[in-house]
Formats: C-alpha cells, structure tokens, sequence
C-alpha cells in the first residue's frame, strides 16, 4: 500500500482565536483529537507535528506524534508562508506528504484516505491533491461585481462553477511542496469537500460552531 506521512503545522501565537491548538475542544483539544484520527489512518505510516512550541510539541508526543522544532524564523505573524512551507517539507523526512490542519476537525477518514488514493492514482495528471468547497455567492472586489451581472440578476445556485481552497487536506510530494514553496502544486486536483467537512477554526465564532457540530457527530446533541 502507498503511504505517506501526515505533518500537522500547529504554531504558537494564534491572534483571533487564542492557544486555539490545545484550548479544551470536546473533552480533548484540536491536536490531539487530529493526531489520534490521523494514527488510525491505513495509508499514513507516521503523523509528525511541526511547531515553535514546546507545549505543543510536548502534548505531540505524549499522543503519539514525531516532532519537529520548528524555527522561530518560520513562527511568526510576519513570516511568509511560501517560506514556511518550503521548510516544512525540507525538515520531513518522508517521500509524500499529507498536510493536515487540525483546525479542520470535521473531516472525516474516508475523505484522507480517498485524496491519498486519488494522489498515487492519478500521479501522471496532478502533482498534488488540494480540498476545496463551492462557492456560490455573490462576490464584489472594488466596488465591482466578481461573478455575475447585477443587470441580469440570477439566482445563487445558478454563479459560475467557483471553489475556495480551505486546506484541510493537502497531498503532494516532498519533493514538489519544495519546489512549489507551497502545498499545492502547479497542477493540482481539486478534492471537494461539503460545507460540514470543511468547516475551519479561524475566529471564536468558528470554534464554538465547530465544537458543537463535533458534539452532534459524536452524538451528544439530538
């Protein structure tokens, strides 16, 4: 079987939501309930978490996670992300990589294990597998319509085809994350994910729906 290993980039600092990494979230935090499922995962040999933070580099590995130290350098508000990827994947010592965030705690196995499946697969068409979700609004930039005629106003479901990438699931080589100074690639194959799998942890409002979306997964709320 193909494996790859799983790298959670989880830094210190967070502005919006605070210590958001380890803050109490179902009875455990983000880290370690995105550790544990990724662990359970059949296509990922290992599971490393990459941070600044020896709390969280120290919670890592009570779990069961490999650590990485990760360069204050690359730890800061300031940093440029392009940067920071690139060092992520040159301090990874595996071939492929899924990329994980466990601000993402509402994907489920089976869509990991079909974005590694569709990446060795489909090797020969797309260096990388991305998730993303429909975006069906209606979207300005300077004052200007993005994505529709305000003249000939049509319905939501009807906007042109467009997806945001929400980065909970990344796959693509060492090699080419290198390369691509990013965790996607140049050709990328666009995973979708639903509105209930891609929800992300940016803001408190994000962390309290998350958490009680968990909670009804879970079967704790009817």
């Amino acid at each position: 079987m193909n494996k790859v290993t799983a790298i959670i980039a989880a830094r210190s600092g967070s502005v919006r939501v605070k210590n958001k990494n380890l803050r109490p979230f179902y009875q455990s935090s983000l880290l370690e309930l995105k550790i544990k499922q990724l662990l359970t995962l059949p296509s990922v040999e290992k599971v490393i978490v990459n941070s600044n933070d020896e709390e969280i580099l120290k919670v890592a590995e009570i779990t069961g996670a490999d650590i990485v130290k990760r360069d204050e350098i690359y730890a800061t508000n300031e940093s440029n992300m392009s940067d920071v990827f690139k060092n992520i994947a040159e301090n990874c010592p595996s071939e492929n990589i899924l990329y994980a965030n466990c601000t993402n705690p509402l994907v489920e196995n089976s869509s990991y294990e079909k974005a590694i499946n569709i990446f060795f697969n489909k090797k020969e068409e797309f260096d990388s597998v991305v998730s993303c979700h429909d975006i069906k609004e209606f979207m300005y930039r300077d004052f200007k319509p993005l994505n529709y005629d305000p003249k000939n106003q049509i319905r939501s479901q009807d906007l042109p085809d467009i997806v945001a990438l929400n980065f909970a699931i990344s796959v693509i080589s060492r090699e080419q994350m290198i390369q691509s100074r990013n965790i996607i690639g140049s050709s990328p194959f666009f995973y979708k994910l639903d509105e209930f799998e891609s929800v992300d942890i940016d803001t408190e409002f994000d962390f309290f729906v998350a958490e009680s979306l968990y909670k009804k997964k879970q079967g704790d709320i009817q």
